[in-house]
C-alpha cells in the first residue's frame, strides 16, 4: 500500500492526473490492447479530469484506446437528468476529450432487468480483460462508490438501497427536496474494486480524516468499507494535508520520507 500526500486539494488533482497519464502511456494502448479505467463520480475527482481533459488538448495523452467503466448510477432517474451520472460524467470528462463513445461505460440505472443489468456489467468488464487502473473516492463514512457500511466485501456488481444518511447528503443536489432524491443506486462491488489491477483512492478534506485513520490505521471493516483496499497488491491513497488530521504523526512523517520515490511514478518518459 502507497500513501501519498500532498500539500492541497489541486496537487492532489495534479498528481492523480499525472499518475494516470504516466500508466496509461505505459501500457501502451493501441487497435487491439486497450487500456481500461474505472472511474468514479463527485467532487473530490473533479480535478483530476479537468487535468486530465488539458493534457488530452495539449496532445499529451490520448484516450482513443482507453475503455472506461464508471463506478455506479442512481436507479429510476432519466439519463439526461443533469444530476444522473450519465451526465456528470458527460458534462464533466467525456465530451471534452477524444474517447469513442461506446467505450465509455455507465450502469444503466433504467434498465427493464436491473439484475440482468448488474450482471452484464461484469462480463463487460471480463470481456474487457479486468480494470487496470480503478479510480476511486470515498466518503466521510468510508464507503467507496454505493457500498456503504455493512456492505459485503466480496460484494459485486448489484442494487443498492440507500441509507438516509446517504439521501439526506445528496438532497443537496436535488434542490434540498428528499423526495426527489433517488432512493436506489445501481454500484460495483467491494470485489469488483478489488479484483482491478491496482486501485487509486483519492481522499481529500478535513471531512474524510476520520474514513482516512480508518482506511490506513485500522483493520480490515465491512462498515469501512474503503478499509479492504488495505488488502489490495497495488492500492495507492493519494490525499490532501487535511485528510490526514487524524493519523498519527508517526504514520504521517513515514510515508512523507517516501515522496521522492513515489514522484518518480509520475515522471515523463
Amino acid at each position: 500500500m502507497r500513501l501519498v500526500i500532498l500539500d492541497n486539494y489541486d496537487y492532489v488533482s495534479e498528481w492523480a492526473a499525472k499518475y494516470i497519464r504516466r500508466r496509461i502511456k505505459d501500457f501502451n494502448p493501441g487497435p487491439d490492447k486497450y487500456f481500461t479505467l474505472g472511474l468514479p463520480t463527485g467532487g473530490t475527482p473533479l480535478g483530476t479530469y479537468k487535468k486530465l481533459i488539458e493534457f488530452i488538448q495539449q496532445g499529451k495523452l490520448s484516450f482513443k484506446y482507453v475503455k472506461t467503466f464508471n463506478m455506479d448510477e442512481y436507479v429510476a432517474i432519466p439519463r439526461d437528468h443533469p444530476e444522473s451520472y450519465h451526465s456528470f460524467m458527460w458534462n464533466n470528462f467525456f465530451k471534452h476529450i477524444d474517447i469513442d463513445p461506446k467505450n465509455a461505460h455507465i450502469l444503466d440505472g433504467n434498465a427493464t432487468d436491473l439484475i440482468k443489468e448488474c450482471n452484464d456489467y461484469e462480463k463487460k468488464i471480463t470481456d474487457a480483460g479486468g480494470i487496470e487502473l480503478f479510480v476511486g473516492g470515498i466518503g466521510p463514512d468510508g464507503h467507496i462508490a454505493f457500498n456503504e457500511p455493512g456492505s459485503s466485501l466480496v460484494s459485486r456488481t448489484r442494487i443498492k438501497t440507500l441509507n438516509n444518511d446517504t439521501i439526506i447528503a445528496n438532497a443537496r443536489f436535488f434542490g434540498g427536496d428528499l423526495s426527489k432524491v433517488p432512493k436506489q443506486a445501481l454500484t460495483v462491488g467491494v470485489q469488483t474494486v478489488m479484483d482491478a489491477r491496482e486501485v487509486m483512492i483519492l481522499i481529500t478534506g478535513a471531512h474524510k480524516a476520520y474514513a482516512m485513520h480508518k482506511a490506513i490505521e485500522e483493520g480490515v471493516s465491512h462498515m469501512w468499507t474503503v478499509s479492504a483496499f488495505q488488502q489490495h497488491p497495488q492500492t495507492i491513497f493519494i490525499c490532501d494535508e487535511d485528510a490526514t488530521l487524524e493519523l498519527k504523526v508517526k504514520t504521517v512523517k513515514y510515508f512523507k520520507g517516501l515522496m521522492d520515490l513515489h514522484n518518480q511514478l509520475i515522471e515523463e518518459k
